[in-house]
């Protein structure tokens, strides 16, 4: 036994008990301690695990949650950093407090992991990943991730130290794709082969440059943002033929998406129990990365109806006589797909943004610039009226000023008590899209007002 391992568990797992205790997550804070006791901790208690990790800018918790019920549905023997802490401190958390023995052995065969793309890095030095999904690469946090292109090199770096891992690309993103250029790694690529929406919001491309020659991409089609059916018209690099693809949105509403998945050739009619074409990127994905484990397909596209979405992604919350969902946001690209999603609603929706420029958020938010905050207009009477709150709500408010939102529908409510008392009075479909730190402090006035669970007891 070690003793400095076994000390470094002792105290996360004291520190753990004692924050939640007090009515706090401790998901972060109780890895620092271990990490600061013991350097090492993470490959000491992950050793002879087999890990499946999935990151990148967009979609990892969603995308983690749908593997999860793939997995339990398959009978595998797993734990997972359900809460969301996805930095190495978070991870290692995870690892020391619910699944080691006081010496460091491990309980499960099996981890599933949600990794931060910066943290991916140095995650990746500890664990034995079998399996790594790569979702998509946005531009997000600058002054946090610098440009994607930074994003890229650092996931590129951590998959260097997986070499026998298969790696679960998406097809669609450019970025991601070329990922396989230089990897030794197997590679399942997955992808969805037609446009998702009938009209899309107007987006900048974080991608329009080939990744060899840096001359623009031509597309077939556009799925959203940057993903979709691209193609080098000088150096021939194109989107690969995905081993699972989305061939068919055959359905698409408020509360879930029907579409055809194919694997290896053979069509499977799955029902993903979330709405947004994002969300059937992460279905894809969650196919990908069983196929990628040798899990049962038939079993992994049934739990796409069932799996429990992570706290804040579409999460639902029934208020009195009005359905509240909350969708996280924290870039253009995830933005400007809850505006597709709210664009095509068939009925009256009450629009709500929690806006703040904390650490965790992204300090600079001139990105909300970038978001076709315009195609709300077009909605007309549907969209009975804008709340905006958080740190910045003053910004947020004018953003929705410029873009022709009539004043009269623009209410400031900086209370969140107050808040949720005014947009739940009323029977109108609530959307509010926090940002990453409004979300837990909202999402926290919500569970003690109204008696949800906890963010970490999900």
């Amino acid at each position: 036994m070690n003793l400095r391992t076994s000390f470094a568990i002792l105290m996360c797992k004291w520190c753990r008990a004692l924050l939640r205790k007090l009515g706090r997550g401790g998901t972060d804070f109780p890895g620092k301690v271990a990490l600061k006791i013991c350097p090492d901790i993470l490959g000491r208690v992950a050793k002879n695990v087999k890990v499946v990790i999935v990151t990148g800018t967009n979609g990892k918790t969603t995308t983690s949650r749908m593997v999860e019920q793939a997995m339990r549905d398959n009978g595998l023997s797993f734990f997972c950093n359900k809460s969301g802490a996805n930095l190495l401190s978070g991870v290692t958390a995870e690892f020391a407090v619910n699944s080691s023995t006081w010496s460091g052995t491990c309980k499960y065969p099996y981890a599933l992991i949600e990794s931060d793309e910066a943290a991916f890095k140095a995650i990746s030095k500890y664990v034995d990943a079998k399996v790594v999904v790569v979702t998509n690469l946005f531009r997000d946090q600058l002054d946090r991730y610098g440009e994607v292109s930074h994003t890229l090199e650092n996931i590129k770096i951590g998959i260097s130290h997986l070499p026998q891992a298969t790696l679960c690309l998406n097809a669609d993103d450019s970025l991601v794709a070329s990922i396989a250029q230089d990897a030794p790694n197997q590679v399942l690529y997955f992808g969805v082969n037609t446009p998702i929406y009938k009209e899309r919001v107007k987006e900048v491309s974080d991608a329009p440059y080939c990744v060899r020659c840096k001359h623009r991409y031509v597309y077939d089609y556009v799925t959203y943002g940057h993903l979709g059916g691209y193609r080098c018209p000088n150096c021939g690099y194109h989107r690969p033929t995905p081993q699972v693809a989305v061939t068919e949105v055959i359905s698409s509403d408020a509360e879930q998406s029907v579409v055809n998945i194919a694997v290896d050739g053979k069509e499977y009619r799955a029902v993903i129990n979330l709405p947004g074409g994002y969300n059937i990127y992460n279905a894809c994905s969650c196919a990908a990365a069983g196929k990628a484990m040798g899990l049962d397909m038939p079993t992994v596209i049934e739990s796409l109806s069932t799996f429990e979405c992570g706290f804040g992604r579409m999460e639902k919350f029934p208020i009195g006589k009005t359905s509240v969902r909350m969708i996280l946001v924290k870039n253009p690209a995830g933005c400007n797909q809850v505006l597709n999603f709210l664009s095509n609603a068939s009925g009256p929706v009450l629009f709500t943004v929690c806006l703040n420029d904390r650490d965790a958020d992204g300090t600079d938010v001139s990105w909300i610039w970038d978001v076709d905050f315009e195609k709300l207009c077009d909605m007309g009477d549907l969209l009975t009226a804008i709340y905006v709150s958080g740190v910045r709500a003053d910004d947020m408010a004018l953003r929705f000023k410029y873009a022709g939102i009539p004043l009269e529908k623009i209410h400031v409510e900086k209370d969140y008590g107050k808040l949720m008392d005014e947009v739940t009075d009323q029977e109108a479909p609530v959307y509010i899209m926090p940002t990453y730190t409004a979300m837990l402090d909202l999402r926290d006035k919500i569970s003690k007002k109204y008696g949800f669970e906890e963010f970490w007891e999900k």
